[in-house]
Parts: structure tokens; sequence; C-alpha cells
């Protein structure tokens, strides 16, 4: 049991940081889930709209230090290689802040 007061703080603070990055890291097996099986269904026009908030979500990760930039980059590649065996000439939109 954490004793002095920093230590109560600290011991707080892990167990937000904690449910904050397994919700995140949940959401994007989730996301990945789903855009797998979408291409396996075939079905290009939701994995268009689905993959580059995918990807978005892969690189916010990873400038959180919650997944490794080798680990998204890995991810990312296997996911666009998948979608290049469908639709050999796609490319990810590029992306507008202001937009979303």
């Amino acid at each position: 049991m954490a004793n002095t007061p920093s230590t109560r703080k600290r011991a707080r603070q892990t167990v937000r940081r904690t449910a904050r990055n397994a919700a995140l890291k949940a959401s994007l097996r989730t996301a990945k889930k789903k855009i797998n099986k979408m291409l396996t269904e075939g079905d290009m026009e939701a994995v268009k709209a689905t993959l580059p908030a995918t990807i978005r979500l892969m690189d916010k990760m990873v400038s959180k230090n919650i997944l490794h930039s080798n680990s998204a980059a890995r991810n990312k590649s296997r996911l666009m290689a998948r979608v290049h065996k469908i639709v050999p000439d796609y490319t990810l939109p590029a992306f507008n802040p202001k937009a979303s």
C-alpha cells in the first residue's frame, strides 16, 4: 500500500492511465477486426471509410506511447497489403485536420 501522499497520487494516476490505455487498445483491436472482416467480405467502400480513421488511431497511440512505433508500422503495412491485394491502386486520402 502506498504510504506517502505522492505515492498515493501516483497509484491513482496509474489506475486512470491503465484504464485509458486498455480502452484505446481494445478500440484498436475492434477496428482492426472490423477492417479484416470487411476485407474478407470484399466491402471496399466500407474499408475506404474506416481505414484512415484506424491508421490515425494507431498514430495517436504511438504519440502517446501506448503502442510501439514498430508495431504500428507493422500493423499498418499488413492492413495496406491486404487492401492492395484487392485494389492495387488504392492510396490513403490526405489528412485534413479541419475536417475531423
